[in-house]
């Protein structure tokens, strides 16, 4: 069990679900862990009960919504203001909608907090992580990217959205993010890696369109535990085993290879690109 002791560990989505279980990992093993929420009160109550469970100092408490632009920018101006490094950066919060919505940055919900939010956070962290090196980056993607597509003419599904379709997409962008990245900082002391989780018991599918729901209780019978899903980003995060890969896609703790258009580089390349010009990245 590697330990983590004066390492500094940022995870997104903290609140539920695997997000949750693998803080509670993470702070048993002794690192100096903060946990980022949208609502500061179900954030300190998360917060104390990880404090509980790991028998550690209760972890740090930042606020974010991954819906916001500006919100993330704050979030990293934060980070800085308290850290002078960070060594794992864990991009777990996630979104589903039952129906189109736009940001209040003019972007798809689902495609900007799942995606955008990952590439935008990790982008201002990079100087942080360059001073954690060897740092990680893991990202939680889905095995949801194999049917999802890349139009770049209409990446918010003005025509045609669909919850499923929509979460899809997001989830094809984060292993497509995950391979670009990985390129762009080869020899910088940066990992970064990708996972689908396991098909995990959580409450992200709340907010799907009403008719699925009783197919989703049903499936929710073969589902995995939380912990079992954290147990896997925290695989990405601490393992020997990874010490020095990058750019993987990982199903239960093995590199497998993801879909044809996941593993294309000129994809990837271009996502970059439109992702970096949709949050005005410089």
């Amino acid at each position: 069990m590697p330990q983590l002791t004066g390492k500094t560990v940022l995870v997104t989505g903290s609140t539920s679900g695997i997000g949750l279980a693998a803080c509670m990992e993470l702070a048993k093993r002794g690192a100096d862990l903060v946990m980022v929420a949208r609502d500061r009160a179900k954030g300190e109550a998360c917060a104390a009960a990880v404090e509980r469970s790991a028998g550690a100092r209760r972890p740090s408490l930042m606020l974010c919504d991954f819906a916001s632009r500006k919100s993330i920018g704050e979030l990293a101006g934060e980070l800085r203001r308290s850290r002078s490094r960070l060594d794992i950066l864990v991009n777990n919060a996630g979104s589903v909608s039952a129906r189109r919505e736009v940001t209040e940055d003019g972007i798809e919900r689902t495609f900007a907090v799942n995606h955008l939010g990952y590439f935008l956070l990790t982008n201002l962290l990079i100087d942080l992580l360059e001073k954690g090196a060897p740092a990680r980056v893991v990202n939680v993607a889905s095995i949801a990217h194999i049917t999802g597509t890349m139009d770049f003419d209409d990446l918010g599904f003005e025509k045609g959205f669909s919850t499923r379709k929509a979460y899809n997409r997001s989830k094809l962008a984060n292993v497509l993010f995950t391979r670009e990245l990985a390129r762009r900082l080869q020899g910088r002391g940066i990992t970064v890696n990708c996972l689908h989780p396991g098909a995990v018991s959580t409450n992200i599918w709340s907010h799907a369109a009403w008719w699925t729901q009783p197919f989703l209780a049903v499936a929710r019978l073969f589902m995995v535990s939380p912990r079992k899903g954290g147990d896997a980003i925290v695989f990405l995060a601490t393992s020997p085993e990874v010490e020095g890969k990058s750019g993987g896609y990982y199903e239960n703790s093995r590199l497998v290879l993801p879909s044809r258009l996941a593993r294309d580089d000129a994809l990837a390349a271009k996502l970059w690109d439109v992702s970096a010009t949709m949050v005005k990245l410089a």
